[in-house]
């Protein structure tokens, strides 16, 4: 019995059946295309730098990365690409380990008795607009200390005109148009200090809370944006050089940041200080502030109360205020007696 013997095909190449196709090609090119934007700006938060825009944008909203990184991976499978697939797996290994919450638990008290609870509220009323906001917040909560940012004069006059002098007696006030004006609240005694020079004014002063004096100061440095990265930076190097002139002292700085702690601005700040952020010793760390309609994990946590090891942080709570584009941030500290 004779049998067929099979025989290849002149006309085709004899490894035709493992080239990939052309949509495997576009997927793997693709793929990678969609991996390079994340790896550039994870690779500016391992090298500790803001970089160039757009990675200080980007940076905001680290973890937004993921669904690049991911779609990158998906496809790198598809086109069968194994560097593919490594460098996908490692971009989001790495954007997943700096996109997690980074809590430290409500456990981390510093020495020495509480002398004092002190509320603090934070609340950028994006040009006045959520002033009405604001006073029903105040009247609700009835932080101790309160730090407003964007006041313009609308604002100040009806801080003047509505909020009660019995309720807060010492203030801190700079008029100002649109986003420039700001303003300091408080129950305790202040006497003035310099406070940082800025575009958007960033005043401070020195409470007496049951005692002992804690240097405050509001924060609202310009945002990163394109063309203004070295504003930026210039203006949160010099509140960086106010906490490094209060640092072993009791201080609280609060604002708008215009920073979240993937900013390495910002981390050098914390470093410079020994400055804890309450929101993430409170456990709300990554709850997004800006812009007020995203919820977690969209958005970016750029408004902040910056405390020093005298204090702890017991809660923090993001409050929704109608026309403004912040979430204002209430904290609930305690201020112990650590020297």
């Amino acid at each position: 019995m004779n049998s067929a013997i099979p025989t290849a095909d002149p006309a085709l190449p004899a490894d035709a059946g493992f080239r990939p196709s052309g949509a495997r090609r576009a997927a793997a090119w693709l793929g990678a295309l969609l991996l390079i934007v994340p790896s550039a700006v994870v690779g500016c938060r391992i090298a500790d730098t803001d970089g160039i825009t757009p990675v200080p944008q980007l940076l905001a909203f680290l973890p937004w990365l993921l669904l690049p990184a991911g779609a990158g991976l998906l496809l790198a499978l598809l086109g069968r690409r194994r560097a593919g697939v490594v460098w996908a797996v490692a971009v989001l290994a790495v954007t997943g380990w700096y996109a997690r919450p980074y809590d430290t638990g409500l456990a981390d008290d510093p020495p020495g008795p509480v002398v004092a609870r002190v509320s603090v509220l934070t609340s950028n009323v994006e040009f006045g607009q959520a002033t009405e906001g604001l006073l029903a917040a105040v009247r609700r909560e009835k932080p101790d200390l309160v730090f407003v940012q964007e006041c313009a004069r609308p604002c100040s006059d009806a801080l003047a005109a509505k909020v009660s002098r019995a309720d807060y007696p010492y203030r801190t006030v700079v008029k100002g148009d649109w986003a420039s004006g700001s303003a300091i609240l408080s129950k305790y005694p202040l006497r003035p200090a310099p406070g940082v020079e800025s575009t958007l004014a960033m005043p401070g002063s020195v409470a007496d809370i049951a005692g002992h004096p804690v240097n405050l100061q509001l924060a609202h440095p310009l945002p990163p944006i394109p063309g203004g990265i070295r504003a930026w930076q210039r203006e949160l190097g010099r509140v960086r050089a106010y906490a490094t002139g209060v640092k072993g002292t009791p201080a609280l700085i609060a604002g708008d940041f215009n920073a979240t702690q993937d900013h390495a601005a910002f981390r050098r700040l914390l470093d410079a200080g020994a400055l804890r952020d309450s929101a993430t010793l409170a456990g709300a760390a990554r709850t997004p502030s800006w812009p007020s309609a995203a919820r977690r994990p969209l958005g970016a946590q750029i408004d902040h109360v910056l405390i020093s090891e005298d204090f702890s942080a017991r809660d923090a709570r993001f409050l929704d205020l109608p026309d403004t584009d912040h979430r204002s941030l209430l904290v609930r500290l305690e201020l112990h007696d650590v020297r």
